[in-house]
């Protein structure tokens, strides 16, 4: 359903784009030139219901693994690049008519239009070649009422969303995983999607995450990309021979000192369905009880069962995200609240870690890719 959305949404947005055009610039224009705008329209509206119908295994599977990876990318870089070029022409359309008719006017205007009709393609290379790989260290402290004093100052890594794939090359998950060990953490988690499809290369990243360091182990939740690919099984089982724990509706009692920090996890909640059904089973009373959620849209029933903390990801923090009036905009804001960083609803806290990797779209935009440090502290 998002991805009908978003598809729907684009397509609306384009067509607006191509009413404008043929009302404004092309009003006068041949019909060679306006038969060739439309044209132009149905071929763009052709790659994008393309590019939708690569998402589905039965389509994908018949065609080269690099359409499922770059090709996609490439649709969705498209994509975005025609809402920004319509928000360009709309605001060309309204300095035009804002602005008086002089020579000097004019020359501002050219100028001004050159500017905007670049900005699009500038934009999304500076997220495809620059933002995409500028991997950041991030360290979020939680303030945990009654924390017990042998849990103050535990250090939690976390990486999220890897999607090891094309557009995330191995050496990068590499370097992410020297910088968790860097921070010398107490645990470490993995909270799902390490890889996109089937046929990402799942073992080169469990191999990989096999080598964080950390004194309470390595523990993880898998997501939705695990279930499109077919490889939640073999994610479980691989992980666990490389001393890797995925909770899949499991819990684990771990002790730091005279403390227990139970630590549960549960498989992919679906956006729509029940959430957490009996996860209040694996609280452990006068424990420190945390949550590890693919999913954080779960955190307001998380916190009706009393979980303490609760640790997610899945919204790469909007991935593509514009700022507006002091407020982020993003397409993650259309299906949860909780996109990216710590949110708090009474004594419950929850982390939502922007992840490492991409999906659709091989860029980012506001959102750099992180591995985070979570660190608990008392009240």
């Amino acid at each position: 359903m998002p991805d009908i959305i978003v598809f729907a949404g684009v397509l609306a947005i384009q067509l607006i784009g191509v009413s404008w055009i043929l009302r404004g610039p092309a009003a006068n224009a041949s019909r060679r030139v306006r038969f060739a705008i439309i044209s132009a329209a149905f071929i763009s509206f052709a790659i994008l219901g393309f590019g939708f119908l690569l998402k589905f295994v039965r389509v994908a599977r018949h065609l080269s693994p690099w359409w499922s990876g770059w090709g996609r990318g490439l649709v969705f870089a498209w994509a975005l690049t025609s809402i920004l070029l319509v928000l360009a022409l709309a605001l060309s359309q309204f300095v035009a008519r804002s602005s008086a008719h002089s020579p000097e006017r004019r020359n501002f205007l050219r100028v001004a239009n050159l500017a905007l009709f670049s900005a699009p393609a500038g934009t999304l290379g500076y997220g495809v070649f620059v933002e995409r790989t500028n991997l950041k260290l991030r360290e979020q402290s939680i303030a945990v009422p009654g924390l017990h004093p042998d849990l103050d100052g535990l250090r939690i890594v976390q990486l999220t969303d890897i999607h090891l794939s094309d557009f995330l090359p191995e050496r990068m998950l590499a370097r992410a995983v020297e910088m968790a060990n860097e921070t010398r953490p107490h645990l470490a988690l993995v909270t799902g999607d390490l890889i996109s499809f089937q046929g990402d290369p799942v073992d080169a990243c469990l191999h990989n995450l096999a080598r964080l360091r950390a004194d309470a182990g390595i523990f993880g939740c898998l997501g939705n990309h695990e279930i499109y690919a077919r490889t939640e099984d073999y994610t479980t089982r691989m992980g666990a021979r490389l001393g890797m724990r995925f909770l899949r509706h499991q819990s684990a009692a771990l002790r730091f000192g005279n403390a227990t920090l139970n630590l549960g996890g549960v498989d992919y909640q679906h956006i729509g369905e029940r959430y957490l059904v009996g996860a209040e089973k694996m609280i452990q009373p006068g424990a420190l009880n945390v949550l590890l959620s693919h999913n954080p849209d779960v955190f307001p029933v998380a916190v009706q069962q009393g979980w303490d903390v609760t640790v997610a990801g899945h919204t790469h923090g909007g991935q593509v995200t514009v700022e507006i009036l002091h407020e982020n905009f993003s397409v993650a804001r259309f299906f949860t609240r909780f996109v990216d960083g710590m949110y708090r609803d009474g004594s419950s806290s929850i982390f939502v870690s922007r992840g490492i990797g991409t999906i659709g779209l091989p860029a980012r935009l506001g959102a750099p890719p992180e591995v985070a440090l979570i660190k608990l502290c008392r009240t």
